[in-house]
């Protein structure tokens, strides 16, 4: 990420032949209240020709990290937006103790039986990070810490564990630390009977770790020079690891790989996915020297996925026209395609979305309706039964999340799962699948106190331009008045099939209890109403996303919930993309815009096959390199479609380590925003200078850029604090 040359072209540059020193590319603001102008970043000439179209690019340089001029200009943006902010201090603060106030800072996960053993992550009060522990012999028997990443992340300002994944003999214990947000892990291994630190230490690791059954090997995915997860590799304890085999290599640019255990501990699963094709091979736990086998070829626009159970798979699929995805059995020992036979048919707009296999019991997780759904199946005698989605009290709310939590032991007829609205808080039930019986483990906590009653929901449907029923999830203050006088935040994500839940957050509270009203938009691309949902979402179909959220938003503003310019628009990543596209399409709706890590620089990024996202992708957002796919792209791809027009105030954030979302796509946006736009509103660049895609790595970091988010947007939209 940048070079030499880069570095000479700061200091010697020319711009339409007229050469310019490096001081003169940025214009550093003083302050934002009045004391300075806001960041300037010059232009650099380049064009570039494709498709018959020449484009011009003059931030291009800003992907220059080794050039002094980046990071000057990175620098006076950020120092430019902490000065606007520096008045709201104490409205960020407030906001932050409110916020914090309503975690338990000492609390821990529901333990998971696993043998003798009973694993459960926890928090101190005051700790930023979590602490892996254990107890023996029961839920509330003696506890081991076995990996406090407090003392891990002791001096750092990034620290994140991953993929913690003790040996099948509960003796050692693997994990990826990551320390600057960079999605690069390195493994360690611990002993948990000593506490103490083996030497092996294997680099450039990704996520996911599994152990053989013989407790001494274990297997791994690593990353190559594009940052792509693209081997998995067998590692003996005590070896080197530049001497560890190779179990699978991805030659396809298009596909990622990724390592897995099965739940009954009989097989290591490598699977290549990308591009709404997967590949899954299986290995024998037992033998740590195994070759993977194949279950059945990708093919294109061909899903699917396995769970074992005895001698037979299990196989979530769209073969033969499922859309939506059925279920189908094969022999363990012949697993490929001809083999296969329908076991649970395929039924229009209820998307299955995942499947475990337990010793006794099938678990599917699907929707109906858009809303979730728990499906359990005996086996011996194939009885089915949906789990109630209802709250602690037995209620049934209109609109809700739940979800199967999984288990760490294969024959159990205990189903862990979860419950929460954009009201209730978080609950984790034990499930009996053959009673039916429910028991609540744990409800979530809010010290500085939680009256449900004093809110409300709704779940409303906007009528899209071309008919779609979009559908919107609602929290408000009880009573709130539909008279258009109510600021609104519309959260809106939309894309690679997922699925934004109603789930309870804490930090939407300090919104709603100022009389916001906080809105989901389930717009098209997600995966809410089903695959056909996702895919008119995506490809040359992808306006509809945008077209749907803006059609949202006008509903909200007919039905009295809002009024234009009392809407915070807000979204990440390829929400954050959702964002440049509205507001370049229709600013006057919003009177804000907060837009994280946003994926804006499109075209630009789809035609640079070096970045870690952009082959797999092809099939998200199409391969610009086809003339119908640029022309496609060009016409919504935010940064390019910058006008010359007035646009709401924006509070926009990147990561200079994330290698999803470069930094210089948020950059280069806010670049151009300045250089283009009509207006003088305020226009925030914040760029984080020791982390990624995810933001700050501790829990009360975090915190700290959600008060800032939303001091921000009360700020601008007039809300008392």
């Amino acid at each position: 990420m940048g070079s030499a040359g880069g570095t000479l072209a700061a200091l010697r540059m020319n711009i339409g032949g007229k050469k310019v020193k490096m001081e003169d590319m940025v214009t550093a603001a003083n302050s934002a209240n009045g004391a300075g102008a806001p960041p300037v970043a010059g232009k650099r000439g380049g064009a570039a020709v494709m498709h018959g179209e020449e484009r011009v690019d003059p931030w291009h340089w800003l992907r220059e990290l080794d050039d002094p001029a980046t990071m000057e200009y990175l620098r006076a943006e950020n120092a430019y937006t902490a000065g606007f902010m520096e008045p709201l201090a104490g409205l960020q603060e407030l906001l932050y103790g409110e916020i914090r106030g309503r975690i338990k800072e000492d609390d821990n996960t529901v333990p998971q039986k696993e043998g003798g053993y009973y694993y459960y992550v926890r928090y101190e009060e005051g700790g930023q990070y979590p602490i892996y522990c254990r107890r023996e012999g029961s839920d509330d028997g003696p506890e081991t810490v076995l990996l406090d990443v407090n003392g891990l992340a002791e001096g750092r300002d990034y620290t994140r564990v991953a993929s913690f994944r003790n040996s099948p003999d509960h003796r050692l214990a693997a994990y990826g630390v990551d320390f600057d947000g960079s999605e690069q892990f390195t493994i360690r291994v611990l002993d948990l009977a000593t506490g103490e630190t083996l030497e092996d230490a294997i680099s450039g690791a990704y996520y996911g770790i599994e152990w053989a059954n013989d407790n001494r090997t274990f297997y791994y995915s690593v990353l190559d020079e594009h940052h792509r997860p693209v081997s998995i590799y067998r590692h003996r304890l005590g070896d080197d690891s530049a001497g560890d085999e190779l179990v699978y290599h991805e030659d396809d640019a298009r596909f990622f790989v990724g390592v897995g255990k099965s739940n009954s501990g009989r097989f290591i699963y490598v699977v290549a996915g990308g591009n709404n094709m997967t590949e899954w091979r299986f290995l024998d736990a037992d033998n740590p020297g195994a070759t993977p086998v194949l279950v059945e070829p990708r093919a294109t626009d061909f899903e699917y996925d396995v769970a074992d159970h005895g001698e037979r798979f299990f196989i979530r699929h769209n073969g033969d026209g499922a859309r939506d995805f059925k279920l189908a059995t094969a022999p363990v020992s012949a697993p490929g395609w001809d083999n296969w036979t329908d076991f649970m048919a395929h039924e229009p707009g209820r998307p299955l979305l995942d499947v475990d296999a337990y010793s006794g019991h099938l678990v599917v997780g699907c929707r109906r309706d858009g809303l979730p759904q728990v499906m359990v199946l005996r086996l011996s005698d194939g009885e089915a039964h949906y789990v109630a989605g209802v709250d602690a009290d037995g209620v049934s709310e209109d609109d809700f999340a739940m979800s199967p939590g999984g288990s760490r032991e294969f024959d159990t007829a205990t189903l862990r799962f979860s419950y929460t609205s954009l009201k209730t808080p978080a609950a984790v039930y034990d499930y009996n699948m053959d009673t039916r019986e429910r028991v609540l483990r744990k409800q979530q906590e809010i010290p500085s106190g939680y009256d449900v009653n004093q809110y409300e929901t709704a779940r409303i449907w906007a009528t899209a331009r071309d008919g779609a029923q979009v559908p919107i999830s609602l929290l408000m203050r009880r009573g709130t008045e539909l008279d258009g006088t109510a600021p609104l935040y519309l959260y809106g994500y939309g894309s690679y099939g997922l699925t934004m839940e109603a789930s309870f957050g804490i930090a939407a509270l300090s919104l709603v209890n100022r009389g916001v009203i906080f809105a989901i938009a389930h717009i098209r691309g997600g995966m809410e109403m089903g695959w056909d949902w996702y895919e008119s979402g995506k490809l040359l179909q992808k306006r509809n996303t945008f077209n749907d959220y803006i059609d949202c938003a006008e509903l909200l503003i007919a039905e009295g919930y809002t009024s234009a310019g009392r809407i915070a628009g807000a979204g990440g990543s390829a929400g954050g993309m959702l964002m440049g596209a509205v507001v370049n399409e229709r600013p006057e709706l919003f009177g804000c815009v907060a837009a994280h890590v946003p994926f804006v620089d499109v075209l630009n990024t789809m035609l640079d096959d070096t970045l870690p996202l952009t082959t797999m992708e092809y099939n998200e957002w199409g391969n610009p390199n086809e003339a119908e796919y640029y022309h496609y792209i060009r016409s919504y791809s935010p940064y390019d479609n910058v006008r010359a027009q007035a646009y709401p105030p924006m509070l926009v954030t990147g990561g200079i380590s994330d290698p999803r979302v470069t930094y210089w796509e948020p950059a280069k946006w806010v670049a151009r925003l300045r250089d283009t736009r009509t207006d003088d509103n305020p226009l925030l660049l914040k760029i984080h200078m020791d982390s990624g895609h995810a933001g700050a790595s501790g829990r009360f970091e975090r915190i700290k850029e959600v008060a800032e988010e939303y001091a921000f947007v009360l700020h601008i939209l007039g809300v008392e604090g």
